[in-house]
């Protein structure tokens, strides 16, 4: 039993959703349960994929459905793959004693989780029997941070699926705002302090009289104010979407893609950004940025921070070729779906026998 808020698509999501469908259905019978039956992954999801809707729309009220859910249902493993509801969770694995506790964790959490309430619930996370992490900077954030037991934690990095991200760029032509005398820059991730548009914003403020487009897909709740920011410093060359269902044409046909996050987990979208050929620059902040860049194959890294370095990095890349395949294999081999989903099997039948 898997437990999600919902399949929106979100990088939690979009993993749960893979490993889902390409279980093999000799040894497992997956099942996913949501608090609100909704988001773009259902439509990708194989219908013999059980769908458990508790229809709750706040994560402290799900707890009592949840609970309720894994009593009935009795699964041999219960995979939660979402930060709060991991946290909730933790404090009653032992009533279920027959039943083996997996938490993913999708980001570096001391950097994430900053209300003491829940910050309380970490107390109880050695219940788990085994606690995914996604990079070794999360990984060892659990250890120093948190008194996790190291054998606790194993390291699986996030898959791309080639096979779906190839199959959405079959019918993908470059977006009509891509300007053909411009070098067009993309930034995807929700509107929100962790993703540093604002530090982006600030770096393009130096851009002005480049010849360069930046393309921000994501929505959030700093959306009003990166629109003020934008106005303010007068970028004209910095274009909003929203949140968009299919991201990779703009992956695909982009010059560059920048991912400015102040931390992440494992960034899912720079792993898509070299499945789509397209060289990246990274901020180098916590969360697996150095497991997945090697550098001036499938990209470089740099301190955002630091705005005009930054502005003279990305125009300097800017300036210079990149060979796509090469860029494509550097992901493909490290990070294909049936490399890691077998991580993920063997973790999985690993429990059961245990």
């Amino acid at each position: 039993m898997f437990i999600l808020p919902d399949l929106e698509t979100g990088g939690a999501e979009r993993i749960v959703t893979t490993i889902a469908n390409h279980l093999p259905r000799d040894r497992f019978v997956p099942m996913i349960l949501l608090l609100r039956k909704q988001g773009g992954y259902l439509e990708i999801l194989k219908q013999d994929v059980e769908i458990i809707d508790i229809d709750t729309e706040r994560i402290r009220h799900s707890l009592k459905p949840i609970l309720s859910q894994i009593y009935r249902r009795k699964p041999d493993i219960v995979f939660s793959g979402f930060g709060e509801v991991n946290a909730y969770l933790s404090l009653f694995i032992k009533l279920f004693p027959k039943i083996k506790f997996i938490a993913r964790e999708t980001n570096v959490v001391s950097e994430h989780v900053t209300k003491k309430e829940i910050k309380f619930f970490y107390k109880f996370y050695n219940n788990y029997h085994q606690i995914i992490a996604q990079s070794d900077d999360m990984m060892q954030d659990l250890i120093d941070n948190f008194a996790i037991t190291k054998h606790k934690i194993i390291k699986i990095n996030n898959p791309v699926d080639f096979d779906f991200i190839e199959s959405k760029l079959l019918t993908s032509t470059k977006p009509e705002s891509f300007k053909y005398n411009f070098k067009n820059v993309v930034a995807i991730g929700n509107l929100s302090s962790r993703k540093g548009f604002d530090n982006l914003l600030k770096v393009f403020s130096r851009l002005k009289n480049e010849n360069i487009l930046l393309h921000i897909l994501g929505d959030g709740r700093d959306k009003e104010i990166l629109h003020q920011m934008k106005e303010f410093l007068g970028l004209k060359n910095v274009i909003f979407y929203g949140r968009q269902e299919n991201p990779y044409a703009f992956l695909k046909f982009a010059d560059l893609f920048v991912l400015s996050s102040r931390y992440e987990g494992f960034p899912n979208v720079l792993l898509e950004a070299g499945a789509c050929g397209t060289y990246s620059l990274a901020n180098i902040c916590p969360g697996g940025i150095n497991e997945i860049i090697q550098h001036q194959t499938n990209g470089e890294v740099g301190e955002i921070e630091n705005h005009e370095e930054f502005a003279e990095k990305l125009l300097s890349i800017l300036h210079q070729e990149y060979n796509k395949e090469a860029i494509k294999d550097s992901i493909k081999s490290r990070f294909s779906k049936e490399i890691i989903l077998a991580n993920y099997e063997k973790l999985l039948l690993d429990l059961v026998k245990k």
